[in-house]
């Protein structure tokens, strides 16, 4: 059985930026895969990145994500060339687009067809990756050059002057069943948030093999990384490091978004627990925070996250060894979570 890497997601800030500086040069040291930065409506991911790859030897540095709506493409891939060549060939691009109110609430932009957006953008920062001609781009959301009625007509095709690499990785973020499909078919990885092993055949599983079967030319989960990030609280009280884990599940499935417009809410109803994602997000948009968490069933956190002690870690980790992701990438609040998934994995 192929063995899993370990990756690291720090997220992204509260009121103020601290990276957990420590934890991630510990990772770098015991030889974990990558790192991934985030970004919401705070700090960004691309300087964290930066600031890291000049700290850090070996570990990737992946963006999990960088809002697609916050950059142009050609904005994105210029960013991605140049983490990469001062990081010597380390950096990870993982993509998203955020939801409607970030989308139209932060950067001021319409949300609407987000799988057509996607498709183009990821094709655009493709083509500037290559550099096999000036870049041209005649889509519906992108037009390059851009000829609109208010161009001045002085804008012509250009070709990066940077040589970066055309191979350089593509995540894309995706948790709902058309954009895990694109995600399998145009991308290099995915990015699942609160991915379940216990209900990959049946969520998950018939979207990424017809992803597969879009891309054609031998696509296959031997050529595509499946990145899931997992919450990891490690204690001797199993219900003690549960409760670490569901104030973050009762924000996203509660608070995330809408009613009828959060796909973590939709996503917990999948899995089954459509009454208890119902009730959280009842609770959270009324502002009963605490009652949202507790009404977090322990079996949704033991689907998407490890808790416990080590021994009923390593126990819990087989189902994800038997499922077919290949980078395991923790979330956790500790030094001490981040070396027992070491030890696990590595």
């Amino acid at each position: 059985m192929p063995s899993l890497r370990l990756g690291l997601n720090v997220g992204y800030s509260g009121a103020k930026i601290e990276l957990p500086l420590e934890m991630i040069q510990e990772a770098d040291r015991l030889g974990a895969y990558v790192v991934w930065t985030a970004e919401s409506y705070g700090s960004d991911a691309v300087t964290p990145l930066a600031w890291l790859g000049a700290l850090t030897r070996q570990i990737h540095l992946g963006t999990a994500i960088m809002q697609m709506p916050a950059r142009t493409p050609a904005n994105t891939a210029m960013t991605a060339m140049t983490l990469d060549q001062l990081s010597s060939g380390r950096f990870l691009l993982g993509l998203g687009l955020s939801g409607p109110q970030v989308v139209e609430g932060w950067h001021g932009l319409a949300y609407g067809k987000p799988l057509g957006k996607t498709r183009e953008y990821v094709s655009i920062v493709r083509d500037i990756f290559r550099r096999e001609a000036p870049l041209v781009h005649d889509g519906e959301f992108y037009q390059i050059p851009y000829l609109g009625a208010d161009a001045t007509g002085l804008g012509k095709p250009l070709k990066s002057i940077l040589h970066g690499r055309p191979d350089l990785p593509i995540y894309l973020a995706a948790i709902g069943p058309k954009n895990v499909e694109m995600a399998a078919e145009i991308a290099d990885g995915w990015l699942p948030i609160f991915f379940s092993p216990r209900h990959y055949a049946q969520t998950y599983q018939p979207q990424i093999e017809a992803g597969f079967a879009k891309a054609g030319g031998g696509k296959s989960l031997a050529n595509f990384d499946i990145a899931p990030s997992v919450p990891v609280s490690v204690g001797k009280d199993v219900n003690n490091a549960r409760n670490l884990v569901k104030p973050f599940l009762a924000l996203y499935i509660g608070g995330m978004g809408a009613k009828g417009k959060n796909f973590y809410h939709d996503l917990a109803c999948r899995y089954g627990y459509t009454d208890a994602a119902n009730q959280i997000q009842d609770l959270y948009l009324a502002g009963k925070k605490w009652e949202a968490m507790a009404a977090v069933p322990d079996d949704l956190v033991d689907d998407v996250a490890l808790c416990g002690p080590k021994e009923r870690i390593a126990e819990r980790l087989e189902l994800w060894r038997n499922s077919p992701i290949t980078t395991l990438n923790i979330a956790t609040l500790t030094i001490e979570g981040l070396r027992v998934m070491a030890e696990l994995l590595l």
